[in-house]
C-alpha cells in the first residue's frame, strides 16, 4: 500500500464536482476537506457527493490549516490569485482551474510564490489529455511543417453563453477569452513549444451579452463575448486569435499552422451551438504539403480513443504528488498564457497594440 494522498477543495461550484468525481476513482486518495466562502454551501457539497468524514468550512484558511498534499482550486477566477498564494504558502500542492488569473500580475506573483515554496502550481487545461493533441504537437516539434510563421486558432458558438459569475467583471475577470479563450491558446502554443509572446493589438465586444434578446442576465453581463486579437513572438512568429460565446455565423474557422514545409488545419469535435471551440476534442487534422511538385491534402488518421480527458488531468496531477514530480502542467508555461489574456484586454480597453513584458523567473 502507498501514501494515501490527501485533498482538499476550495470552491463548490459545478467545476469542484467533477473534480471529487475523479478524486474518488483514484486508490488512496482521501478527500480531507471542503471550503467555500458561501456558509454551508461546503457542507451541502461534501453531503451531495457522500464524503464522509470530510470537513466543511467557509474560510479556505482553515482548510489549509489541516495536512493536506494537495488542494484543487475551483474557485470564480478572482479569487484564484488569493487561494493559490496561500495553498503554496501553507505548503500544499496546487491544481488548478482555468483561467490561471485575472491580470499577468498576479500569475507572476504566483508562479514566485511556487518557486519560493517549492510546491508544485498545476493549471487544468484538460485537452491536452486528447492523444490526438500529442499527434499536432509531435508534427510541429519534429519539424513536418519547417518553420512555423503563422497560426490561426480559436473558436466560436452560434449561442454558447453561460451566466452566472462567469459573466460578471467583479467574479470572473473576463469573460469569453477566459472561458474558452485560453484552450485555443493552450492547443497552439503548447504545440509550438510556448514562445514569447511580444505584442498584442486586440479588439472585444459583448453585443449579444447585454442584449435581453439574447442573454436573460443582460443587465448584469459586463464581460467580452467576443475578441480577436493579433499576437507576435519571438522568432518571427504571428497568431491570429479570435473567440465567441455567440455569433451570427456557423463558425470562426479551422485552427492553422502555416509553414515553409507544409500547412496543417484542425477542427474540433463537436456539433451544435455550444460546439466549434477548443475545450473538447480534436475532429480532423489535415497537412497540406507539396510531393514531387503537386499540391496534396493528407488526411492524418486521428487516434480513436475513450480518453476521459477531466479524468486524466487529475490523475497526473495525483500522480506528480504521489511521486514528487513536476507540475504536469506548469504555471510558469500557462503565464505566458494568462500573458496574452492579460494583453488583449488591455490593447481591446487602450484601442491600440500594447507590449507584454514577462520578467525572468
Amino acid at each position: 500500500m502507498g501514501k494515501t494522498i490527501r485533498i482538499g477543495i476550495i470552491g463548490s461550484g459545478g467545476i469542484a464536482g467533477e473534480h471529487v468525481k475523479h478524486y474518488k476513482k483514484i486508490e488512496e486518495v482521501e478527500i480531507v476537506g471542503v471550503a467555500d466562502i458561501m456558509p454551508g454551501r461546503a457542507e451541502q457539497f461534501i453531503e451531495r457527493w457522500g464524503l464522509e468524514g470530510t470537513v466543511g468550512f467557509d474560510d479556505h484558511r482553515k482548510l489549509l490549516e489541516l495536512d493536506l498534499d494537495g488542494v484543487s482550486i475551483c474557485t470564480p477566477n478572482v479569487a484564484h490569485y488569493t487561494t493559490t498564494k496561500d495553498a503554496l504558502s501553507a505548503g500544499k500542492h496546487v491544481m488548478l482551474e482555468k483561467p490561471m488569473s485575472v491580470t499577468l500580475d498576479e500569475a507572476i506573483e504566483m508562479v514566485q510564490v511556487s518557486k519560493q515554496t517549492g510546491k508544485m502550481l498545476n493549471v487544468g487545461f484538460q485537452p491536452r489529455y486528447d492523444p490526438n493533441m500529442g499527434i499536432i504537437q509531435q508534427l510541429i516539434q519534429n519539424g513536418e511543417l519547417g518553420k512555423v510563421y503563422y497560426v490561426e486558432t480559436g473558436g466560436g458558438r452560434r449561442r454558447g453563453m453561460p451566466g452566472g459569475t462567469f459573466v460578471r467583471q467583479e467574479i470572473a475577470g473576463a469573460g469569453a477569452m477566459a472561458d474558452i479563450g485560453c484552450y485555443s491558446l493552450d492547443l497552439a502554443l503548447n504545440a509550438l513549444g510556448y514562445p514569447k509572446p511580444l505584442t498584442v493589438s486586440a479588439y472585444t465586444s459583448n453585443y449579444f451579452g447585454t442584449n435581453p434578446k439574447y442573454h436573460k442576465e443582460a443587465s448584469a453581463f459586463d464581460v467580452e463575448d467576443f475578441g480577436v486579437a493579433i499576437i507576435r513572438f519571438e522568432g518571427d512568429l504571428v497568431l491570429n486569435f479570435k473567440t465567441a460565446w455567440a455569433m451570427h455565423m456557423d463558425t470562426l474557422g479551422a485552427t492553422m499552422f502555416l509553414g515553409t514545409d507544409a500547412g496543417m488545419k484542425i477542427t474540433p469535435a463537436g456539433t451544435g451551438p455550444w460546439s466549434g471551440v477548443w475545450d473538447g476534442r480534436v475532429g480532423s487534422i489535415s497537412l497540406f504539403h507539396d510531393i514531387q511538385g503537386h499540391h496534396t491534402e493528407s488526411g492524418i488518421p486521428l487516434i480513436q480513443h475513450q480518453v476521459n480527458v477531466f479524468e486524466e488531468k487529475i490523475k497526473d496531477f495525483v500522480d506528480a504528488v504521489r511521486e514528487g514530480k513536476p507540475a504536469p502542467i506548469p504555471g510558469e508555461q500557462i503565464l505566458r498564457n494568462q500573458a496574452i489574456l492579460d494583453g488583449i484586454l488591455r490593447s481591446s480597453l487602450a484601442k491600440k497594440e500594447v507590449e507584454i513584458e514577462i520578467p525572468e523567473l
